[in-house]
């Protein structure tokens, strides 16, 4: 597989590490492709992208950054980001909780002291947010969030009907949580029309360039940094990095904050989006998936690059929105 150059400036530093990242990891076979949405067992195992889209909008990418894939549990970060916007704080936090849970993504388990979900980025509380947007939107949700990613991405986004229609109809775990969600007051409308909603946003069809564009408009307030269009309202957008940052990667999320400290958010379908505020989004896809569920190639690329540019919203050298200015400009 040859690596595809896709960048503004070939020449740049930023360029070189996703180059040396790449070069580095594209040979690692560990981790299988997700299989219990038969749909996306299909997937090369040996597809790799690598990109980075910085807050001024340049475009740096490499490897296999226009290859399709489902959007999956990412797409948990930007509906509970429209859900803050469109419901509120607070009827937002009426039915879900904001904290890392430390179990798997799919668990059937809420917060015993308020039996809601631990957080928006697992499944209990992506449907929670899902009937929430229903309730607000109605039949109209779907199409609002699809503009709004759009937006993000820069480009119009689609569903891939076939993941749609294979999560639809193998989503009885989910179809189970959705049923405890309105027994316990998290959900007050429709389950099945909040789990149709759930699972299309779920199908919907990005690239690692895609992930990485949505990214660099949360690192720009909202905004996406190419057309100048607000994807996302300011406020929502610090209180759903946040989230990331502590409940993005499953039940990694804790060594995710230890080792990388990038607000990030991972899929099943092998993408991971990650944040520095002000300043990037990366965006990575490969369908080998550990054990949690999240990308091997991915988790390794976004290790070596917080490492080399000091990425960690605790390092040393990381003094905020000026830290790699003089290489994005």
């Amino acid at each position: 597989m040859e690596a595809s150059n896709q960048t503004v400036e070939p020449d740049n530093e930023l360029y070189h590490a996703l180059q040396r990242a790449w070069n580095q990891h594209k040979d690692n076979g560990d981790g299988v492709v997700a299989d219990y949405i038969p749909e996306l067992s299909r997937a090369d195992p040996d597809h790799f992208g690598v990109a980075i889209a910085t807050a001024n909008g340049k475009l740096y990418a490499v490897g296999d950054v226009e290859v399709p894939f489902t959007i999956q549990s990412v797409s948990k970060a930007f509906a509970f980001c429209l859900a803050l916007e469109i419901a509120g704080p607070q009827r937002v936090s009426g039915r879900v909780g904001v904290e890392p849970s430390g179990d798997p993504f799919n668990a059937i388990v809420f917060d015993p002291d308020t039996n809601r979900p631990f957080n928006p980025m697992v499944n209990a509380g992506a449907i929670a947010i899902s009937g929430l947007l229903c309730e607000y939107l109605g039949n109209d949700a779907f199409d609002f969030l699809l503009n709004r990613f759009s937006i993000a991405a820069g480009r119009r986004l689609t569903v891939d009907e076939k993941v749609y229609a294979s999560e639809f109809e193998t989503g009885h775990r989910n179809r189970a949580i959705a049923h405890l969600l309105l027994a316990n007051g998290a959900l007050a409308g429709s389950p099945d029309k909040a789990l149709d909603l759930y699972f299309k946003q779920c199908s919907i069809s990005v690239t690692a360039v895609d992930l990485a564009r949505m990214g660099a408009t949360f690192a720009n307030m909202g905004q996406n940094p190419l057309e100048k269009s607000i994807a996302f309202e300011l406020t929502s957008v610090r209180r759903t990095l946040s989230v990331m940052f502590t409940c993005g990667m499953y039940d990694y999320a804790g060594h995710w904050a230890y080792d990388v400290g990038i607000p990030a958010k991972s899929g099943v379908g092998g993408g991971i989006v990650g944040v520095i505020n002000r300043q990037l989004g990366i965006g990575t896809y490969s369908p080998r998936l550990d054990r949690k569920g999240n990308s091997v190639r991915g988790i390794a690329t976004f290790e070596m690059l917080a490492e080399e540019f000091g990425l960690h919203a605790f390092d040393c050298t990381n003094v905020g929105s000026t830290f790699i200015s003089s290489l994005i400009r």
